[in-house]
């Protein structure tokens, strides 16, 4: 197989890179991003952890260039470089044909029943000019051997394969334009859990013989651990903690973190009561003074529902960092969070 992406990023020069991302849509009261700053590097892996709602499929979408109607934005979202923001609607065709790509949640909401698989494979760097049918053909063959499925597939309708083998069929058309930056999408909520452990591990691999970029979107913690290098995780709009993968789990810096940790059912702890995070997000058509996760937090102090803590810096700066006025003391004590 022929190993795409000849002419790399230099590691400098993040594959994705969102700096101070504000979204706005009509009818609201406060930003639906609020200031959204995000990278992810060639070859690594990104998790993107939050409630729904909280603003994760809106950010992994804005690298598509795919925003509501009506939305107003501020700040950047680079792809090697090149705002995605600011591109007339032939740079976003050519960026949604092969530089960027995204895994959806449903494959079966993704493929046409009436159409092949083959077909569904194909048409996208067809319909883009980048190659022709036998050529695109070649390649998908080439793409589903390195998924784990044969070329019989190509000429078998969405109907008749398992939903795990549709996932991989997805995968492998999302890699079918070279791409260098993978948009996952919460790509495994459908699946069983087997399934679902085979495709991440599919994933890792892939990502390492592509050097492929990859940002998770999940709401499920456990799975970011089991996957990314770093973590982002959301709330409201806004990142509330970032940080190396293993550091985040073991000791949160954020007291909704910590309340997603705890709320994590346990093997260790079977028929124990699982805990609750409290409350609801904010509504977007109210405006909030102070920390938007203030009335759900235990460790919220006069101080959190008077003013919002400093949104977190742009990226660069390495390390654990978390958006609280308390992150200290969780830092310190690593305080557990009971709901």
């Amino acid at each position: 197989m022929t190993t795409p992406h000849s002419e790399q990023p230099t590691p400098a020069t993040p594959t994705l890179d969102v700096r101070g991302l504000r979204l706005t849509l009509p009818g609201t009261a406060r930003p639906v991003l609020d200031g959204v700053h995000l990278t992810v590097g060639p070859g690594e892996t990104v998790a993107l952890v939050g409630e729904s709602g909280s603003g994760k499929s809106l950010t992994s979408r804005s690298a598509l260039g795919l925003l509501p109607p009506g939305a107003t934005t501020e700040g950047t979202v680079l792809v090697e470089g090149r705002d995605v923001l600011t591109m007339d609607a032939e740079r976003l065709r050519a960026l949604r044909a092969g530089t960027v790509a995204m895994i959806f949640q449903d494959p079966r909401a993704t493929l046409n029943p009436l159409r092949r698989i083959g077909d569904f494979l194909t048409e996208g760097v067809r319909a883009a000019g980048t190659l022709d049918r036998a050529t695109a053909t070649v390649r998908a063959t080439e793409l589903l051997h390195a998924v784990g499925l044969d070329d019989t597939a190509l000429r078998a309708y969405p109907s008749q394969v398992s939903g795990g083998m549709l996932q991989r069929v997805v995968i492998a058309a999302a890699l079918m334009g070279d791409p260098v930056l993978l948009l996952a999408d919460e790509p495994t909520t459908a699946l069983d859990v087997t399934t679902q452990a085979e495709v991440i591990a599919l994933l890792a691999r892939l990502r390492q013989t592509f050097r492929t970029g990859l940002l998770f979107v999940t709401h499920d913690l456990d799975l970011a651990a089991a996957i990314s290098d770093r973590v982002y995780v959301m709330y409201a709009g806004r990142i509330a903690e970032t940080g190396p993968a293993a550091a985040l789990f073991e000791r949160p810096r954020h007291p909704y973190t910590a309340a997603l940790l705890a709320s994590t059912p346990r093997l260790t702890t079977p028929g124990g009561r699982l805990s609750a995070i409290p409350g609801q997000p904010p509504d977007l058509r109210t405006a909030t003074a102070g920390c938007a996760f203030a009335a759900r937090c235990p460790l919220a102090t006069e101080v959190c529902e008077r003013t919002a803590p400093e949104p977190l810096p742009a990226p660069g700066l390495p390390g654990h960092l978390a958006a609280c006025h308390h992150s200290e003391r969780l830092a310190r004590e690593g305080a557990v969070i009971d709901g």
